[in-house]
């Protein structure tokens, strides 16, 4: 019991500050169970982020749900995924329902102006503590340095990881002369329940590709909302923390209210914890092949790679004014500086300078 209570109360702490996309939260998660807590190696950590990359659905939510499964079983796989995406889905609710009566979003924009920058720092230490584990070669270094270049040239990110997997698969094999030995039935039928659980279960990509997926059945194919209210819904799922997921929730809220909400959320989540399920087993004994485990391998670097590119890409994107570029600076010097730094302070320091620097 007490394992459990141990991981409800991690994961809603990072669902309640995991602002930054799937890379920050993955780092925060990263300094969580791996440096402070030691629930795992780094190395496993790394094949479950490798893993997860080759699978629908959202990264950080399903690498949340593969930590709880990893220190508590099938209790703590569920309790994991629930506490990270709840206080998301809660907030994304309670903001559905004003933008009902009011018509308009809140102004919190100049909060999250300050935890863009700010959370650069979390990812680029993970990046680097990641990274130091999953080089074992000049080969990996090269491969990594690939997917990071493709990445960033607009290659998509599940097929940069993939050929970066099967390449590393196939080189690091034939080089190394080493070898070792041998190789439910649902509680509605609800339409848009199922619309959600479909893009749950074939989404793969970042939050632009959500919007694809979402623009094509919910605005053009059943015209449930306009073009104007998924924008909004999306501006949600990025303001909020957590997983960008949530959008579902505020679109279940504007289609059918607060069952709509809850069946959005259910139809676009359960994937991710069936998947995960089905995949934690397989991890370690895809280690024990020799084939599959230089494949995990190449795929762990090739993630890291990803994390890189677009880290890159964010840090040109988010980075746009001197105040962004400080609010990054002290970010980075603090993590530097302060060992054990809590990611928390980081994002509430950086909302707080963000807050007072966008009236500046």
């Amino acid at each position: 019991m007490k394992v459990l209570q141990e991981i409800a109360v991690l994961f809603f702490k990072l669902g309640l500050i995991a602002f930054g996309g799937p890379a920050a939260h993955i780092a925060m998660m990263e300094d969580e169970v791996v440096t402070k807590r030691q629930w795992m190696s780094r190395d496993h950590f790394l094949d479950l982020v490798g893993a997860t990359n080759l699978i629908p659905g959202p990264n950080s939510t399903e690498m949340a749900i593969h930590c709880g499964y990893h220190r508590g079983g099938w209790m703590g796989l569920i309790i994991a995924g629930v506490c990270f995406i709840l206080p998301a889905v809660v907030l994304t609710g309670i903001l559905a329902h004003f933008y009902v009566l009011y018509g308009t979003l809140p102004a919190i924009e100049p909060f999250i102006y300050g935890i863009r920058p700010a959370v650069l720092a979390i990812i680029i230490a993970a990046i680097i503590k990641l990274g130091k584990k999953a080089l074992k070669g000049w080969q990996l270094a090269v491969i990594g340095s690939a997917v990071t270049i493709g990445v960033i040239g607009g290659f998509n990110e599940i097929a940069a990881i993939l050929c970066g997997g099967l390449i590393g698969a196939v080189w690091l094999n034939v080089i190394d002369t080493k070898g070792q030995g041998k190789g439910v039935k649902l509680l509605t039928l609800s339409p848009l329940f199922l619309v959600f659980l479909k893009i749950g279960a074939v989404l793969f990509g970042s939050g632009y590709v959500l919007i694809a997926y979402l623009e094509g059945e919910l605005v053009e194919k059943l015209g449930w909302i306009t073009q104007s209210q998924l924008l909004d819904a999306v501006a949600i799922g990025q303001f909020t923390p957590g997983p960008v997921l949530s959008t579902a929730t505020f679109i279940g809220y504007q289609v059918q209210g607060v069952q709509g909400a809850v069946l959005a959320t259910l139809g676009i989540f359960l994937p991710s914890f069936l998947f995960v399920a089905l995949l934690n087993p397989l991890v370690p004994k895809m280690r024990k092949s020799r084939w599959l485990s230089k494949f995990l391998d190449a795929v762990n670097i090739s993630a890291v790679g990803v994390m890189a590119g677009v880290t890159i890409s964010l840090t040109m994107t988010t980075v746009t004014s001197w105040q962004t570029g400080l609010i990054a600076l002290i970010s980075i010097l603090a993590v530097i500086l302060i060992k054990k730094i809590n990611v928390l302070w980081i994002v509430i320091g950086g909302s707080g300078l963000g807050y007072i620097f966008s009236y500046i």
